[in-house]
């Protein structure tokens, strides 16, 4: 992150030696400034029982969607990445493309987002894209991609996959991860708590959701620099 390169590399500057009066106060706010950067970045991620984070974005078949244009609707984001093992796990074995024609038969849009940068593990462009999504059986209403990251830094989205579900409201109503363990094996879903599919038919129900937050697991996005 630029923040903690840039406090590295103001005390680097004072444990020089540099003990002039000036290059002290320098540094002393340096690092202040960059502490509340830092900190306005932690502040800028999705909150839950707050308005999703808006976006517009391009979609894989070349269209461009908003969050706005979809309220009325409940919405899950998806954070995908294909190359990775913990992704492979749940589109191999069945799991989530059974998840997305579930919640879309419902009403519900599942959008896939790819916030891989480019040259990055797992960035695609959007006809490849669509052909991943059809040798995997995939049905998500669209897939956007984000090689920016701006999307997904609004949101905080730290791991493929990593799911969020915004309320009809346009209200983030949970975060985290798509089930309870935190394994690339297969066997391992249906041992799980599935905490994605379980809110869903909860907010379905007209009830909150009671796990709103959890762990998510997985690779890390692979963010631009």
């Amino acid at each position: 992150m630029k923040t903690a390169s840039t406090i590295a590399s103001l005390v680097s500057i004072a444990a020089e030696g540099r003990s002039s009066s000036i290059t002290r106060r320098t540094v002393i706010a340096g690092v202040a400034l960059a502490a509340t950067m830092s900190a306005g970045i932690a502040r800028a991620q999705a909150q839950l029982d707050q308005p999703a984070p808006a976006f517009s974005a391009k979609t894989a078949d070349g269209k461009t969607l908003t969050l706005d244009s979809l309220k009325g609707k409940t919405v899950v984001l998806e954070w995908t990445n294909h190359d990775c093992p913990y992704v492979r796990k749940h589109y191999g074995s069945g799991n989530i493309p059974a998840l997305q024609k579930d919640a879309t038969a419902q009403g519900v849009v599942w959008l896939q987002v790819i916030s891989s940068a480019p040259g990055q593990q797992g960035f695609v462009d959007g006809p490849t894209a669509i052909k991943l999504n059809l040798e995997r059986g995939a049905a998500p209403t669209a897939t956007l991609l984000d090689p920016s990251g701006q999307i997904g830094k609004a949101y905080g989205a730290q791991t493929s996959p990593h799911l969020f579900i915004v309320n009809p409201q346009g209200v983030l109503v949970y975060k985290g991860g798509i089930d309870s363990i935190a394994t690339a094996k297969v066997d391992d879903i249906a041992k799980a708590d599935p905490y994605v599919k379980t809110a869903l038919g909860e907010l379905a129900a007209g009830k909150k959701v009671s796990q709103a937050s959890t762990r998510p697991y997985g690779c890390s996005i692979k963010y631009g620099t």
